[in-house]
């Protein structure tokens, strides 16, 4: 006998967890969602968090209002599984990080205090250094940054625990120094043909670009999704103009196609600059 869903008049997240919990009711729940384990809802966890960083990066708020409830989902998922195990469940979940972020925000929540943001960062990182102690984690610094992050977020993760300790280039500038000589490196692999150490050399470059990202306090994985959104808004172009003239990529060459890039990016710089002139009038109010 098929049961009525819980009932709209509960509080949303009283509701998610209800629903969740009947998807996983061995008698009458959803086939699916009963065989599911930590690990195979994990990848849909990571595909998730990366959805909702699509809808920031497009500013599509409604989207983002329906990706973070699928991102919430996840965790509801997660925590009823474990629930079901006997570990821990959702508000078990709600309390932990309630009380690491009152704890991590002394100054906010108690009598710290931080001359700078700089500082601030520093702080954070000693909470987390102690909270690491607590738990009885004795081994390397860097045993708990996750190896399933992306490769350039975890590279990040990982100078910025070395960077702790004091094990960190001192400036921008002699990060950019080592960035040449890995370029150079890499350069030599490259004209020799040696793919393997071409390779190994590639990863030195992207993790000194890594280490610049950190010392600049730029997030790469932003930086190149950045990029990647104004690579494809100027292949479009490039698509579209050869299309009002029949042709196809395909069809078309490098100099024509590049002729057309260069078009996409002087439109591109137009408009940024059109843009802050507009932004640099001043605003005259109604009447004047």
């Amino acid at each position: 006998m098929t049961r009525p869903a819980p009932p709209a008049e509960l509080r949303p997240i009283d509701r998610l967890l209800a629903i969740m919990a009947r998807l996983r009711d061995p008698k009458d729940g959803c086939p699916w969602d009963i065989e599911q384990t930590f690990a195979t809802i994990a990848l849909y966890t990571v595909e998730e968090a990366y959805e909702v960083a699509d809808a920031i990066e497009r500013g599509d708020l409604k989207d983002l209002r329906d990706e973070l409830g699928d991102l919430l989902l996840q965790v509801v998922f997660h925590a009823r599984m474990a629930e079901e195990d006997g570990a821990f469940d959702f508000d078990d979940v709600a309390r932990a990080i309630n009380d690491k972020m009152v704890r991590r925000h002394p100054h906010v929540f108690a009598d710290e205090s931080y001359g700078s943001l700089a500082e601030q960062k520093q702080g954070w990182e000693q909470l987390k250094a102690a909270e690491r102690q607590e738990k009885g984690r004795t081994g390397s610094l860097l045993d708990d940054v996750p190896v399933g992050l992306p490769a350039l977020t975890r590279a990040v993760k990982l100078s910025r625990r070395a960077a702790g300790v004091g094990f960190v280039w001192p400036s921008a500038k002699e990060v950019l120094e080592k960035l040449d000589e890995e370029v150079a490196e890499l350069k030599v692999e490259v004209a020799a043909g040696d793919i393997e150490k071409a390779r190994q050399e590639m990863g030195d470059v992207l993790f000194v670009v890594a280490n610049l990202a950190r010392a600049l306090d730029v997030d790469p994985e932003d930086a190149l999704r950045a990029t990647n959104a104004k690579f494809v808004r100027r292949f479009r172009y490039i698509e579209q103009k050869l299309a009002e003239d029949g042709k196809s990529p395909e069809s078309s060459d490098l100099p024509e196609m590049d002729a057309l890039w260069n078009e996409a990016k002087a439109a591109e710089a137009g408009r940024v600059e059109g843009d802050r002139a507009a932004s640099a009038r001043p605003h005259l109010r109604r009447g004047e």
